[in-house]
Order: structure tokens, then C-alpha cells, then sequence
């Protein structure tokens, strides 16, 4: 995932693009900082801003900031060695709108960061706007989208889509980073899922499309386990 975010963000600045990338301002902005400040101190990210813009993604940097006990292995070698945890050179945390705002119309290349993380809400939407009908610019897709978000219609390629009720066309460059998403996969949902076999009385799985969850079911059936139900809309239970 590392690699693949690194040739986008690349062939986007080669050809004095910008690169949006909407993101979640809680876990997912901090893991892209920190993948763009290993590109910084390697010297693969070329001298252009990056933006993380988004009042609460500023916020929960600070608390990151504050908790380097939470840190793993390779982020506690990073500090150790004098790099700031989730700041370098390049980098600008924006919370003022006005600043925001500006961004728009700056025709430089650079990097925003934004929340919402499937382009539904938030400052993105603005930013997505203003950048999607340049084809130097690429829309970076780093996390799953929900059926009918504006993320999900970006990540399956339409030509054509709806953005505060006008119609853009898509000639942006769209580039989807799988490996980024924080969606276990199947198997790892099986291994949990049998180290509390003996303890839950249900699974209900509720986070994901039919497509995913129905083969997830059967998996799970396949490994003894009882009472798996990937319940319709609206449905209830009583526990």
C-alpha cells in the first residue's frame, strides 16, 4: 500500500496536480501523515505542501501527539531517531475555513488531506469539487466506501457526478489504495471470530455489503459456528 501511495502521489506532482485524499480525521489521517513523512525523510516526496484540513483530524493529531505510549515498534524508532511523530517540514494542520477556502484556488501542486472519509460531508466535498474536472489532479480513494456516497461513485469510476446538485464530469485521475483500508479481511474475521466460539451466543454481522458478508457467513458456519445472521435493514432483536 505504501509503494502504490507513493507512485500516485508522484505521477500526480509530475504532472503539477493536486492530490485529495478523503480520509477519516480519526486513525486514517495520521497513518497517511505518517506514510507521507517516510516519504519526506527517504527523499521521495518532492518540496510541495502538504495540507491536513479538517478541525477535528487537527485535533485528534494532538492527542496522538500526546499518547507515544500507544505507539508500535517502528513509530517509537521514528522519535528515537528525531522525527516528530505526525509533523514534518512540508506539513500544516488547517482549522481555520478562510484558510480552507484558499486552497481552492491555488492552482500549485500539493496535498490535502480532508475529512469526510467517503467524501459525503466536510471540507473534502469542497475540495473534490474544485479539483475533479482537472485531469492533472487525482482523487485518492485510501479507505471502503458505502454504496451511494459520493466516495463510493468516485471509487467505480463515473464519468459523471453530483456534487451539491450540479453535475461535474470525472476527468481527474482516480486512484484507489486497497491496502490502506482498515476492513479485516475474511480470514482474520474467521480467527476472531472462533476464539470466542464458545462464549458468544450470537454473530451478527452488520458492517459490510451482501457481497462480503454472505460468503462470510458460510465461512463461519463451515467452522461450527451457530446462530451467524447478517440481518436486513431495520431489523431487531431481542437480546
Amino acid at each position: 500500500a505504501y509503494i502504490e501511495m507513493r507512485d500516485v502521489i508522484l505521477r500526480t506532482l509530475d504532472r503539477k496536480g493536486k492530490v485529495i485524499i478523503p480520509s477519516f480525521a480519526v486513525g486514517r489521517t495520521q497513518e497517511i501523515v505518517y506514510n507521507l513523512s517516510r516519504m519526506h525523510d527517504e527523499g521521495d516526496l518532492p518540496a510541495v505542501p502538504v495540507y491536513v484540513d479538517s478541525p477535528l483530524a487537527v485535533n485528534a493529531s494532538n492527542i496522538f501527539r500526546n499518547h507515544t505510549e500507544c505507539y508500535d515498534k517502528d513509530m517509537n524508532e521514528l522519535i528515537r531517531t528525531g522525527h516528530p511523530a505526525l509533523d514534518f517540514k512540508l506539513l500544516t494542520y488547517v482549522s481555520d475555513v478562510e484558510e480552507s477556502k484558499e486552497l481552492n484556488q491555488r492552482k500549485d501542486p500539493m496535498i490535502i488531506i480532508s475529512a469526510a472519509g467517503m467524501a459525503e460531508t466536510g471540507r473534502v466535498v469542497y475540495h473534490i469539487r474544485w479539483a475533479i474536472e482537472n485531469k492533472r489532479n487525482t482523487i485518492m480513494i485510501v479507505s471502503w466506501q458505502a454504496p451511494e456516497t459520493l466516495g463510493r461513485r468516485l471509487a467505480d469510476r463515473e464519468k459523471k457526478v453530483k456534487i451539491f446538485g450540479e453535475s461535474y464530469h470525472c476527468k481527474a485521475e482516480i486512484a484507489t489504495i486497497n491496502g490502506l483500508s482498515s476492513h479485516a479481511g475474511q480470514d482474520l474475521l474467521v480467527e476472531y471470530a472462533l476464539g470466542v466460539r464458545q462464549s458468544a451466543k450470537n454473530i451478527f454481522l452488520v458492517h459490510g455489503e451482501e457481497r462480503g458478508a454472505l460468503p462470510l457467513t458460510e465461512k463461519l458456519k463451515e467452522n461450527r459456528m451457530k446462530h451467524v445472521a447478517y440481518p436486513a435493514i431495520h431489523t431487531s432483536v431481542e437480546l
